[in-house]
């Protein structure tokens, strides 16, 4: 047995030698069900510790007793009266999987999956005298009805959003892509809770070694419980050490649709609706549904938008403080006079000042996630307005500082990726203390390991900075710029299978050496 069972088993003799003997006749060691169908409901019973939620029912079927068990939380008992119950009572007679009408009915001889199948919501069907137990999907499905995310907005497109039911998820995308080709299998992970995972992705586009990989790192997870696909990005990820997200959550159904179209794999949880997406690249976390709803010239203005803001969000505090503190010459004559005297009575050096307001607009951040909506609205925009003229008019913080800080905080909001906005505001710390330590030259070294950074990453063997490293010019259409969909006519080559990635390459290094 998988865990270590405490308990008696509760019958007329509650003895070790009876207890040994119960589970030699069960052969526990594959939980074959016994001949006597009073023994098994005993131990699917004492398996769930006698709960409280733990029913059955016995009828008179084929002119003997039939017991059907369930979990009353679990299960719709609509369902088991209309599908089971009645059918049974108004034949009398015949073969189970032909009599019962629901839309999924399975047999086994393993107490092993009757007790799955009881916790995921079936219910299980027992004879005297059959050799066999049937599994009927009578389960509950209440669930949230379809909405759009709140953190991933569009102005035009879908309004639809991930839901917590698995099935309804992988609806939505069947409905986006119906081809053949989609194929899902199903896995099952954590040994305390069972959660079902499935990965989706197009036979004839996604990379087989890919998949392979992707499945070959789920299975090997061993843990007791896997509540939320963070669990399974902090397993299956290259680099934990890399303040960078290698997986693309989403809970847009047009997103996944067009990473699953490009060759990517989607891994989608029960209980969930975020859906992870792999690999991807560093462009694909500024990539919104917005910029192919519009125009490819709006498209192409607000993704650049997007990427210029990932280097004001790291770096304007830090060059900042480079210039106040080493490079006051470079600042035009017109603007030193206004920095300098609002520096002029600041008791902390420009350093301590941008840690102050940065870790403030932190806390004002956590706090307004964690507020209910109307709160979180007031203290964001109260509370931003009287530190910030209270700090500026107790010459603790400059002005010039605090529209510094202002500016990176709003390009960080610019980011279409939650991920990728957290890891820029923890690059902007580092930074700063190169700057304050080595001014420029600082903010060059600091930006020179990011990019060599990026450039050593291949999660999942597949470049992180494509398609600049390696350089691929045919494929910057769609990732700095967009251009007319009717020019987007091949797919990302970081996208497609190793071998013709690497035919690829050995075509332009022999081009290059002519």
């Amino acid at each position: 047995m998988r865990r270590k069972r405490s308990r008696k088993y509760i019958g007329k003799n509650n003895s070790k030698n009876e207890m040994k003997s119960y589970e030699t006749e069960l052969n526990i060691k594959e939980k074959i069900m016994s001949e006597d169908k009073d023994r098994n409901i005993e131990y699917l019973k004492n398996a769930f510790f006698d709960s409280g939620d733990f029913g059955s029912r016995t009828i008179t079927f084929n002119n003997q007793k039939y017991t059907i068990l369930f979990i009353s939380s679990l299960v719709n008992k609509e369902k088991i009266n209309e599908l089971v119950i009645k059918p049974m009572l108004e034949k009398e007679e015949g073969y189970i999987p032909d009599i019962v009408t629901a839309v999924k009915v399975d047999e086994t001889n393993d107490l092993t999956d009757a007790e799955r199948a009881l916790v995921k919501g079936y219910t299980v069907i027992l004879s005297e005298k059959e050799p066999q137990m049937y599994v009927v999907s009578v389960y509950k499905t209440e669930f949230r009805s379809i909405q759009e995310p709140t953190n991933e907005y569009v102005i035009r497109g879908t309004h639809e959003g991930f839901i917590e039911s698995l099935e309804t998820n992988i609806y939505l995308l069947r409905k986006r892509i119906e081809n053949p080709n989609l194929k899902v299998e199903y896995m099952v992970l954590g040994k305390a809770t069972n959660t079902t995972l499935a990965i989706m992705y197009l036979k004839d586009l996604a990379d087989p070694k890919l998949v392979e990989k992707v499945k070959k790192r789920i299975s090997c997870i061993k843990t007791d419980s896997i509540q939320t696909p963070g669990y399974v990005e902090e397993f299956i990820e290259d680099y934990p050490w890399s303040p960078f997200p290698q997986t693309l959550n989403t809970e847009r159904p047009d997103r996944a649709t067009g990473n699953i179209m490009e060759g990517r794999v989607a891994i989608l949880m029960e209980g969930s609706p975020t859906l992870l997406i792999v690999p991807v690249t560093f462009f694909s976390f500024y990539q919104s549904p917005d910029d192919y709803n519009t125009r490819w010239i709006v498209g192409t203005f607000l993704r650049a938008l997007r990427l210029a803001s990932f280097l004001i969000a790291i770096g304007l505090p830090a060059v900042y403080i480079a210039l106040v503190s080493f490079n006051m010459e470079v600042i035009p004559i017109e603007l030193i006079f206004s920095v300098k005297s609002s520096l002029e009575f600041i008791p902390f050096p420009p350093l301590i000042e941008a840690f102050i307001m940065q870790l403030t607009l932190e806390l004002l951040r956590e706090a307004a996630v964690r507020l209910p909506s109307p709160i979180s609205q007031t203290i964001g925009i109260v509370g931003g307005l009287v530190i910030g003229t209270a700090v500026v008019q107790a010459n603790l913080i400059s002005n010039v500082m605090l529209i510094v800080v202002a500016l990176t905080g709003i390009a960080s909001f610019v980011v279409p990726s939650n991920e990728m906005t957290t890891t820029l505001r923890l690059l902007g710390f580092p930074l700063m203390i190169l700057a304050a330590l080595l001014g420029v030259v600082g903010i060059v070294f600091g930006l020179m390991v990011l990019l060599i950074h990026l450039c050593r990453m291949e999660p999942f063997g597949h470049p992180y900075f494509a398609p600049f490293a390696p350089f691929h010019l045919k494929d910057i259409k769609d990732t700095i710029i967009r251009l007319p969909r009717w020019m987007l006519d091949t797919r990302p080559l970081d996208a497609r299978p190793q071998h013709y990635r690497q035919e690829w390459y050995s075509r332009r290094w022999k081009q290059d050496e002519e």
